[in-house]
């Protein structure tokens, strides 16, 4: 099993293929399936078991059906590849437009294997869940009280959780180290990381590892990572080094830990807002943002809509104002 690992690009597309089915896009359904007759469609009701070429070419009519939401939330998510092969599985809140006063737990598990060199599904399985305790008239739990024992060491080893993952970036270095050269560039950047590392752990974050001339930190909640990242620009507007620009670039969401790094989605897309932030500034996220009290003391420009390489659409960032 050594070769398994968490895969931010399968549940990428996973959210793809969820994301079209109340969204209608039909086309895209299809696309991510794959057209060979090993396909298989397992569906919650008792004769909804089909595979072949036909799922392909019904799937979108299958989801047309589905009246329209007026709550759709993620409540799980997590995938994982190995080679060629990957899966990915979703837990939802739905509520339907014709049902109001109902919710919905519904669960998807996708298998997917690399055609071509992308990511096709093979195999999917909705259900929606009935509580044992329904079925068989009795409670089971040994397998709930192993899950709660393990997220316990895992949470007192901070393995896994929510937190704010911040990136920052030198802009233009390859050619202040041209004009510096290499040895002097390199203790320079060596005293830059020193500095964000100290604004990090004082701000009760973590200095997870540099990436050539950026670092990547994470924080327990996101009022600390935006008071850094001001924090940092302002170290870096008054040092006495070089004259250097600092872009940073924040996201909140679940997070895994493994061996002191980070991964995940909210890794991948900080990373993405860190790259279409100018020199000097600081993007975050709507989910950074949303989280802020009124009351922190800290000020947004107004909503921006961003292209994220990777990510499908548009989505909303804000600018944290920095400057006294």
């Amino acid at each position: 099993m050594s070769g398994v690992r968490p895969s931010p690009e399968l549940l990428a597309v996973a959210r793809r293929w969820i994301a079209a089915i109340p969204n209608r896009r039909p086309d895209e359904l299809r696309n991510l399936l794959t057209d060979h007759d090993h396909l298989l469609f397992v569906g919650t009701g008792d004769d909804e078991l089909w595979r072949g070429g036909a799922v392909r070419d019904g799937v979108a009519e299958f989801f047309g059906v589905i009246p329209d939401l007026v709550r759709h939330e993620e409540t799980f998510a997590e995938a994982h590849e190995n080679g060629g092969t990957g899966w990915a599985v979703l837990n939802h809140e739905l509520i339907f437009a014709n049902q109001p006063d109902r919710l919905f737990n519904v669960r998807t598990t996708l298998v997917f294997v690399l055609e071509g060199g992308t990511w096709r599904i093979v195999h999917r399985h909705g259900s929606v869940p009935i509580p044992n305790a329904t079925m068989t008239g009795t409670e089971q739990t040994a397998i709930a009280d192993l899950v709660a024992a393990a997220r316990q060491g895992f949470a007192l080893d901070q393995r896994a959780g929510f937190a704010s993952v911040m990136f920052t970036d030198i802009v233009n270095s390859s050619r202040i180290a041209s004009v510096m050269g290499d040895r002097l560039w390199s203790s320079e950047v060596a005293r830059h990381f020193a500095a964000l590392r100290r604004i990090i752990e004082d701000a009760d974050g973590q200095f997870v590892k540099s990436l050539g001339d950026g670092t990547m930190s994470s924080f327990p909640d996101p009022v600390h990572a935006l008071r850094a990242a001001q924090a940092i620009l302002t170290a870096v507007a008054g040092s006495d080094g070089p004259s250097i620009a600092l872009r940073i670039g924040i996201h909140t969401g679940p997070v895994v830990q493994t061996d002191a790094d980070f991964f995940g989605n909210v890794v991948n897309k900080a990373a993405r807002i860190t790259s279409v932030a100018e020199p000097g500034e600081i993007r975050v996220s709507d989910a950074t943002r949303d989280l802020v009290e009124p009351g922190a003391g800290l000020a947004f420009s107004l909503p921006i809509a961003t292209v994220l390489k990777g990510f499908d659409g548009d989505h909303t960032t804000f600018r944290l104002e920095w400057r006294a």
